[in-house]
């Protein structure tokens, strides 16, 4: 029987770099232990994980539905291509309209405010839909749109909600990937709300905030060579640097369940999952910082009691010049008194690089067993097999 829940723990260190922004242009912040630490949203890192396109992305996973996320999603994805196959507009827009309606539960406000506007079908808020849905309700548009009859009775002949409801339940991984990983929140009765199976904390510094105004000046280059001197732009960005905490946990059976009971993509799911943790790099002002960093610690557990963070091994702040060895005798302290309070209930696997021995020494020299991070990710997904 497969483990109940999956743990990924990760430190990965960064240089001057700019990884998540405030809306004034900051580094976001979070207090902690009674310091400021640096932090980086879940939202932030859960983009960067889905949206990757390299060598362990998760939709190179054969066969696998994308979620679509965008307030034009019945625009671009419905109306525009039954336009394109020649039907008429008036009437694809009338059949999308009910479809939102119906689909997203809008209120007759909005459909009265809509009126007035231009036409295009376009929600007030982010929609997350699955590619199937989206197959299922424009060949519905595409039947009503191509139906002779009069639209309004068109609508009511083919757009019945129960039979949506009905047929979209039917559909294998209705909502994509993306929400079968990461859930998502629906107020209407005919769309499928789903519960997260990856909940993904906010990555903190294991140290205290450590930033830097940068300043910087853009040179005119022609007005340069006129001999003046040149500056066409001052200003100044905000830069940090550290060493974040990240952690991850897996319902494995809310993953399962979510893709359909397939527990085989579920474990490819998880073995792609650990290294985009380990590997993608979240960050704005990219051109100008490229922060790009790997983990140093990789460490996942698989058990079958409640998940418990490790970001309190950094509730004091780490200090002195080593910060990576001083996170890692932190980590391995805080383990070492997990352990002999609770008892172990995990068993657990490591990939770590740099001053390893400082873990060891805080947990007595057991540390847990230890590779790549190949082997380390192989060894999760076979956890869910």
């Amino acid at each position: 029987m497969s483990p109940r829940f999956l743990q990924i723990h990760t430190l990965t260190s960064y240089h001057a770099t700019l990884l998540n922004r405030d809306d004034a242009g900051l580094a976001k912040r979070m207090p902690f232990g009674g310091v400021e630490r640096t932090r980086i949203s879940s939202q932030c890192l859960k983009r960067h994980w889905r949206t990757s396109e390299g060598p362990h992305r998760l939709y190179g996973i054969d066969d696998v539905p994308r979620s679509v996320r965008s307030r034009v999603t019945f625009e671009e994805k419905i109306v525009a291509p039954l336009i394109a196959d020649g039907l008429d507009e008036a009437r694809v827009r009338a059949a999308t309209d009910d479809v939102m309606a119906k689909v997203l539960g809008k209120s007759a406000k909005a459909k009265a405010k809509k009126k007035d506007a231009e036409p295009k079908a376009e929600t007030g808020q982010v929609t997350v839909l699955g590619e199937p849905e989206l197959r299922y309700l424009r060949d519905l548009v595409r039947t009503v749109a191509a139906d002779e009859a009069p639209i309004k009775q068109a609508i009511k002949a083919h757009l019945n909600t129960r039979d949506m409801k009905k047929n979209l339940e039917g559909l294998r991984l209705s909502a994509g990937l993306d929400a079968a990983l990461f859930g998502r929140m629906v107020t209407s009765d005919v769309l499928a709300q789903g519960d997260a199976a990856v909940h993904v904390a906010h990555a903190l510094t294991v140290h205290g905030n450590a930033a830097e105004p940068d300043y910087f000046s853009v040179v005119d280059d022609l007005v340069k060579e006129a001999g003046e001197a040149g500056s066409g732009h001052v200003n100044t960005a905000e830069l940090t640097a550290g060493v974040f905490y990240g952690y991850v946990v897996v319902d494995v059976q809310q993953l399962v369940d979510n893709l359909a009971g397939d527990r085989l993509m579920a474990a490819e799911v998880i073995r792609r999952l650990v290294h985009l943790i380990a590997t993608e790099s979240p960050g704005a002002k990219k051109g100008s910082t490229a922060p790009y960093a790997l983990s140093h610690l990789v460490l996942v557990e698989a058990g079958d009691g409640q998940p418990r963070t490790l970001a309190n091994a950094f509730l004091s702040p780490v200090r002195g010049r080593d910060v990576l060895a001083g996170a890692y005798r932190a980590l391995g302290a805080h383990l070492s008194d997990l352990d002999q309070m609770y008892g172990r209930s995990t068993t657990q696997r490591l990939s770590a690089m740099g001053p390893v021995d400082a873990l060891a020494d805080a947990l007595g020299g057991a540390i847990p067993e230890r590779g790549p991070l190949a082997a380390t990710a192989d060894w999760l997904a076979a956890q869910v097999k």
